[in-house]
């Protein structure tokens, strides 16, 4: 009887998914992180226990139930990115599935993003916002932790040679290395050094004082760059489907004189 009522609850998610509002999408998200998390941290506890060969029973039945709910509501966001042109895009790339697919959809108004910039701004993407004492955040920090995940997603991905993003991040990391390690992120770590306060003796503060940028940061810089590229290209798929035209080419590129401009990939 309850397989046949989890069996019966799948069809109808299902079938309901389709309609799903921006807020239910978003609701839908955050409950399936934080399904995720508690399943994990209930299987690092499983082990520890099978370890000391004490008695998990309960928290086994736990994990279980817990890894049917994620993939019920999986399965529901799949169905929902799959009624989307852009969302069956965003799934057809190495590193993104159905849920950072439909948070992406779900947080982004594409009505309100003239530019590519807009949308890095909404996700805390911009290196000259600030969030000031007593005011108001200035970015969506749920869309920021999105974005935080879609980089180490194609972190995962870069061992991958066809992995579109993965590999833009193993170029561009190479090449950041390469700069730090030539002096020419000095600039970089002197501002760190200016701004931030570290405990002494500690790798990342030395690495700052010699002018060099610490390995995580180099990783973070990297991970910043392929996410901030894939959301110019998603910018792009998604303008041109709502408006039958390609959007404004950047700025960058336009006033700047950057000529290097890699398009989407489909």
């Amino acid at each position: 009887m309850q397989q046949d009522h989890v069996e019966r609850l799948s069809r109808d998610l299902r079938k309901a998914a389709v309609t799903l509002s921006d807020e239910e999408v978003r609701y839908l998200v955050d409950a399936y992180y934080i399904m995720q998390t508690q399943r994990i941290r209930a299987d690092g506890q499983i082990r520890a226990l099978s370890e000391t060969k004490e008695p998990h029973e309960i928290l086994t039945w736990l994990s279980g139930q817990s890894h049917t709910l994620e993939n019920q509501v999986r399965g529901a966001l799949d169905r929902y990115t799959d009624a989307h042109p852009i969302g069956r895009w965003m799934k057809s790339i190495d590193g993104i599935g159905p849920v950072l697919s439909a948070g992406l959809l779900a947080h982004i108004d594409i009505t309100r993003a003239a530019t590519v910039g807009h949308i890095w701004r909404f996700a805390g993407l911009d290196p000259t916002q600030e969030w000031k004492e007593g005011k108001k955040r200035p970015w969506n920090a749920t869309l920021k932790t999105l974005c935080w995940k879609l980089g180490e997603s194609f972190v995962k991905v870069s061992g991958k040679p066809d992995a579109f993003y993965g590999q833009v991040y193993a170029t561009r990391k190479e090449w950041e290395i390469k700069q730090n390690q030539t002096g020419q992120r000095s600039e970089n770590a002197a501002r760190v050094l200016a701004k931030k306060k570290f405990r002494k003796d500690t790798v990342a503060k030395a690495a700052y004082e010699a002018g060099r940028l610490p390995d995580a940061h180099v990783h973070a810089m990297a991970k910043r760059y392929t996410v901030k590229l894939f959301l110019s290209h998603l910018h792009h798929k998604w303008y041109e489907h709502a408006h039958g035209e390609p959007p404004p080419k950047p700025y960058a590129i336009t006033q700047l004189g950057h000529g290097h401009y890699i398009p989407p990939p489909d």
